[in-house]
This record gives structure tokens, sequence and C-alpha cells, in this order.
């Protein structure tokens, strides 16, 4: 269990003064220079409460790097001042900082300095405190003797210090922690202690979780009544004390429970109705970021129901299951901009298929929208104790561990496990292709052969473009094409120029769709004109965003002169590298729009910004940066000015109101970002927010002299024609004939609208 420590305001009441026996001081001044130094000790002190409060309050809002350099603030004062109270609860904040932000050796480190102080000054609070986050560390990097060790110790001192709840929740982490090592009876065990515990102390949410981990155990032990039993007693105790979280986890895993069972009507009712409770909970008033995390800590339902529906030939109710389940905090976020924040405007309900065929009619356009699915599996394996450690998946967070990481063992003498493992693993890609006529075909792919046999899954797959040479791209480039585009070749149009727009998820956002290669060596780009969206529903949105664009300008950027950045916190920063090919990029393309590109020191942050919301096209050749961690600190680089930074962040994107009807970012990477389930947090996510329809973004680090070229003719093709897909298409084929290795062409995709 994660605590953040937070000081009280108690005074410095410890000061020495030392005298010299040759000097008899006047006791007045004594007293006053006391009370002075007393006091600066205090104003001290009080600032780093202050700031250590301040980075909790940050925390609670997923800023976590404005975090650190609070609580890193606060431990200077602290050390200054010698509190060693202050040091450590720092310290320990710190670590838990670092550990949302998996730097998973920092934040140990952190700990154990914490760790070290509590002991030293005999704080036993502030040492089960940071031995409970040592645990959750290791449990992180899967290191499950020592998120046993540091649990075991917390546990220790919670029972010396008679706190029966700390008690509790220890024994709730250590039966996780042994579900995650497939040790059920281990985990029933602890989990059983802690509900005598919880009832003992009338800890209803704290029972409510140990009988749904009970129900987790026995479900993995494929006993399904004892897991029904369980899931339907933490089901009546959330309810009973209204908490709707539990509610939504409990109907989950009930579900889950009867669609293991083979109960598939009670399995298809169950889990709609947790999909009731979570959408009831995503309508609270939470900040996007929170519900872009609540959300994903709860769309194994949506998946769950699929798995369910398509097992009842229901293929186009399972179709509106996996549109309601992505993206549906991006959908609020663009509508109540649609509404210009009229509170009242309610957010638009999840489109029925009758409405995604319309939607399909009115871009005229067939949309292909991929669901990956993935189930448990027995995987027989022999390996020693040592291994079994070391391999296991972890659980999610207390209280909510994944459903379906059943696992059966057996031991031989010689030490040897003989373990028929039930693993969380891809099971099926359900493919759904929705033509203008309003036809839906459903294709699913079997994903399974994946791990049975090349040992790799649909992801390794796909990173494996952009961890491989450039030289080796063609044979993932041709796999994905096989289990991708192959299944659903036939469905999709035979007219080059009509549009294709994919509707991807997870790993697939990052799929470079134009290079996909088929089995005569053409691309897929030669066959199709390509667009993508997060979601069928956002595809509606960027339309009506697209009938009120209003900017008249041509705002072209190049090569600014560049800010200096740190690679990494708390080093120093330095100069990006200038980018000389992107300013001729930039000027050639103004002149084709008899305009004047902006480059070096005069494309600073405040003046683009200015010139951004009255563009109808917006072209900016820069470097750019994405933050995986925290998605909305990534930037586009531009020349800083006074006080400012020259970083335009996804954040300040944002709080901007633009009439672009198109955005181009032709830098490094600028597609990429956090890939949740509600599409990719990041610079595209906040540009769309802020207005443009269309935008284009890449998904690599991109070399200079083909994307000048490649950019160059899509502006050409743009003056003759104003679908820039089309235009896109034939900027790829162009470049393409010169440059031939899809590194150097296929990394740019349009997003939203084609015209």
């Amino acid at each position: 269990m994660m605590r953040f420590h937070n000081l009280g305001l108690s005074a410095f009441v410890c000061l020495l003064v030392v005298f010299s026996t040759s000097w008899v001081p006047n006791l007045s001044m004594v007293f006053t220079a006391s009370q002075v130094l007393a006091q600066t000790v205090n104003q001290r002190k009080a600032e780093a409460d202050r700031l250590l409060q301040q980075g909790i309050q940050q925390v609670q809002t997923s800023q976590f790097t404005a975090a650190l350099q609070s609580w890193q603030q606060a431990l200077q004062i602290y050390r200054e001042i010698k509190d060693r109270q202050g040091e450590g609860q720092s310290l320990g904040n710190l670590g838990i900082a670092y550990l949302n932000l998996e730097d998973y050796p920092k934040a140990i480190e952190y700990q154990q300095q914490s760790l070290a102080i509590a002991r030293e000054i005999k704080d036993r609070q502030g040492e089960d405190a940071a031995l409970g986050n040592l645990g959750n560390a290791y449990l992180s990097l899967r290191n499950y003797p020592k998120t046993i060790k540091y649990h075991q110790l917390r546990l220790a001192i919670a029972r010396e210090i008679k706190d029966r709840q700390g008690e509790g929740q220890s024994l709730g982490n250590l039966g996780l922690a042994y579900y995650s090592l497939g040790d059920y009876p281990k985990a029933i065990e602890y989990q059983q202690q802690l509900l005598v515990i919880a009832r003992e102390i009338k800890d209803r949410q704290s029972e409510g979780k140990a009988l749904g981990n009970l129900g987790l155990a026995y479900l993995s032990f494929g006993d399904y009544p004892k897991a029904i039993e369980y899931q339907q007693q933490w089901l009546a105790i959330a309810r009973e004390i209204k908490d709707r979280e539990s509610e939504a986890h409990s109907l989950n895993n009930l579900g889950v429970a009867f669609y293991k069972s083979g109960n598939l009507s009670a399995a298809e009712k169950t889990l709609y109705e947790g999909i009731k409770v979570l959408e009831s909970l995503r309508g609270r008033e939470l900040k996007d970021s929170e519900k872009v995390s609540f959300f994903d800590t709860q769309r194994n339902t949506y998946r769950t129901l699929q798995l369910v529906l398509i097992a009842e030939n229901k293929s186009d109710a399972a179709l509106e299951i996996a549109e309601r389940g992505r993206a549906r905090a991006f959908v609020e976020l663009i509508s109540s901009r649609l509404a210009n924040g009229n509170t009242e405007a309610k957010s638009p309900e999840p489109p029925t298929i009758a409405e995604m065929k319309q939607i399909a009619k009115a871009q005229n356009a067939t949309l292909v929208q991929y669901s990956i699915i993935y189930d448990d599996f027995k995987v027989a394996e022999k390996t020693s104790p040592r291994q079994m450690l070391q391999r296991r998946e972890p659980p999610q967070r207390t209280g909510s561990p994944s459903p379906l990481l059943a696992k059966e063992r057996g031991v031989r003498q010689d030490g040897v496990r003989s373990i028929a493992k039930s693993q969380y693993k891809e099971s099926e890609l359900y493919i759904w292709v929705i033509k203008p006529t309003g036809e839906v075909k459903f294709h699913p792919v079997d994903l399974k052969p994946l791990w049975q046999q090349q040992n790799t899954s649909l992801e390794t797959v796909v990173d494996s473009i952009r961890k491989t040479s450039p030289v080796e791209w063609n044979k993932p480039l041709k796999q994905l094409h096989q289990i991708l585009i192959k299944p659903i070749a036939a469905e999709l149009p035979k007219d080059p120029n009509a549009h294709v727009i994919f509707i991807p998820q997870q790993s697939l956002f990052r799929v470079p769709f134009p290079g996909l290669q088929d089995d005569k060596g053409k691309y897929l780009i030669e066959q199709h004109t390509i667009l993508t969206a997060p979601s069928i529903q956002v595809l509606q949105l960027t339309r009506q965003q697209r009938n009120l664009a209003s900017g008249k300008d041509f705002l072209i950027v190049g090569n600014p002169t560049m800010p200096s950045v740190s690679n990494k916190i708390g080093e120093p920063p330095t100069q990006l590298d200038p980018l000389p090919e992107a300013e001729k990029e930039a000027t050639e393309i103004a002149r084709l729009f008899k305009t004047k590109a902006i480059i070096g020191k005069d494309a600073t942050k405040v003046s683009i910004v200015q010139q951004m919301s009255k563009a109808r096209i917006i072209h900016l050749a820069t470097h750019g940066r994405v933050d995986d961690n925290q998605a909305l600190g990534s930037w586009i680089a531009l020349a800083p000015s006074g006080k400012d930074n020259g970083l335009l962040t996804a954040a300040e994107i944002f709080d901007l109101k633009l009439n672009a009807e198109l955005l181009v970012l032709s830098a490094c990477e600028t597609g990429r970002g956090r890939v949740t389930g509600d599409g990719v947090i990041g610079l595209s996510r906040s540009l769309i927010y802020a207005g443009v329809p269309s935008v284009i973004v890449s998904l690599w680090t991109v070399p200079d002299d083909s994307t000048k070229l490649l950019m160059t003719e899509f502006y050409k093709n743009l003056q003759h024609n104003p679908d820039k897909a089309q235009a896109l298409r034939q900027a790829m084929l162009k470049t393409s004939q010169e440059y031939s290795r899809p590194l150097q062409w296929s990394a740019f995709t349009l997003i939203g609208e084609a015209e």
C-alpha cells in the first residue's frame, strides 16, 4: 500500500547555543537572537511542509515531474535545517514518484534512504511506510521474493504497534504476491487472515476486497462455484457501502467466472451491468487524465464482453461494445469543446451499429476496426522455482488483480516444477469492416500461433519495426500485412483513391499502415488511400470540427533557433541540434503558397502561438519529443524568448483554440505517446481537441532528406486536390520511387478528416 507522508506544522524547538567562558553576554540580546533564529528555522520548515503538501496534490493529478521538483526542494530545506523526519518523508515521496514514473531503481534507492532514516530516528510508522513501498517497487519489477520479504517486515511492525488496519493491508498485499507466484493455498491463507481482521475492525471495504481476491484464487483453481460465491459476496458489500468502483470490479470478475463456467447468458448480463456502473463512474467530475487512467483499469470488462458476445454469435453487438470501450474520454473532451463549454450539454451516447453505418456513409469511406482479445490458456512448462519467481506476471493493484491469471502447479522430487500455467495471452484479433454501403463484415484472426509456435506476440511484432535495422523491416511489415490486412483484403475497395480508415487499438496505433507489404512485395499505400482515427465516433466529431474551421492564413515554420532541454530529470539542459533541411523544407513549402517561412530566431513560441489561431494550414518543421510517462509533457521545439523556454507542450496545446483545417508536425515521433484504452495520449490528441480536424504526425525518427521531398510533394498535390489523404498517398508513392526503404517515407499518418 503506497503512502504519502505529510508533515504537521509543529514548531522547531531544539536550539543549541554555545557560549565562550570569557564573554558574559547580555541575556536579553541572546534571547532575541534565539527568537530570530528559531523564527527563521520555523519559516523554512513551514516552506518545506508546504512543498511537501504541494507535491502530494500534484501526484493526485498525475503531475509526477512537478511533484518531483516540489519534493526535491523540500528535501533540500529539511537537510539545511537538519529535520531528519522531514528528510525521510521527502525521500519516501520521491521514491513513490519515481515508482509511478517506472524508474524502479531510483524508487528503490530513495525508499532505502527513507527506511534508513526512519530506523535511525526510531520512526516506526515511517519504517512501515518505506517497507511497504519497497515491497510495491519490487512487485513492479516482478521480484517476488523481495516483495514478500519487505511486506513480511512491514507486517511484523504493524503487529508490534498494534496497527490492525496496517496489518490487514500487509496480509492482503502478501496474498497478492503469492497469487502472482501461483501459490494459491498461501494466497487464500493470507486473504482469509485479512478477512478476519477486516470483519473484526468493521472495515467493510477491505472485507469486500478480501472476498473478491479469494474469488479470484478459486477462479484460478477452476473452482467456479466458489469463485462465483465469493464474488457475489463482494458485490453485495460493494453495493451496501455504495463503493461503485468495487461494484464494477466485482461485476467484472463475476462475469468472468460465469463465462468460464459456461453460463454465457449470465456472463453477458453481468458484464453489461458492470459497464453500466463503469460509465456512471466516468461521468463524475474528473479531469481528462483521471478519466483516461480510470478507464485503463477497467477495459477488461469491455474485452471480456466482446469475447462472450462472439461466443454467442452476436458480432454486431460485439462491435458496439468494441466502439463503446474506446476513446470515450476523448469523445467527451471534443464534445465539450464543440459545445463551447456548455456544462449542460450532454456527452454523446456511444454509437449503435446503425449510427456507425451512417458515419461510414458520411465519410464515404471503408472503416476497419480492430480489437485485440485476451484469454487465459494452460501452458505446460518445466522450470525451476527460481525461474518461476522471475517470470510471473504482476497482479493489478490491491483489490483488483487480473481476473484471468489462473495457474496450476505440481512439484517433482528433483525440485523442478512441472507447471500447467494458465497465462493471460493474446487470443484473437477481431476485425470489423464497415463499408460506405452499410454492409458490415466480421473477421476473427487467431493470434495463438504467434506465441504457441513463434514465441512472440502481436505487440512484439509491431515493436520489432522500430527495434530492428531498417534493412530487416520487410519481415515484420509482411507479417503484419498477413495478420491485419490479408483476412479482410476482399472487403477493401478496389479503387485506390477510395478512403480506408483504420481504427487501431493498443500497439496497433504504432503500425505504419502505408508500409505494410503483401506476399507480392506491394505496399498497402499502392492499393489504398489511408487514414486513421482513435474511434469511429471521433470521426463524427472531427467532421463537425472541419465545418467550423475558419482560419485564413498559412503558417509555415522551419528550423527555429533551438531551445535547450534536459534529457533526464536533474540533468543540465543542452541545446537541440539545428535542422537546416527543415528550414529548406519550410522555405520551399512557403514558396508554393506565396508566403514567407518563419525560421530561426523569429519562430518564437510566443509569436507562433499567437499566429496559430488565425491559420488555415499550419506546418511545423522542427524537433519534437514525446514523453511516454507524462504524455501532456510532450513538446514541439520553438525558439525561446525572455523567460519562455521555447517548448510548446501538449498540455499548453490543450488550452489553445485553433481554427486550422490541417496541422502537419514534420518532426520525429510526433504520432507516438502513451498508448491507453482511450487512444494515444500525446501531441495529436491535444491538437484535435484544440480544434484541428486533420493532423499529420510521424511514428518514428524521420530522415531529413526524404521528409523534405515527401512534404513538398504533399503540398504540391494539395494545391490541385483538396483531399489530404490522396495528396499524402501520392507524396508517399513519389518519395518511395527515390527512397525505397519504408523507413524513409511511411512514418507519417493522417488522423481525422481527409478533406
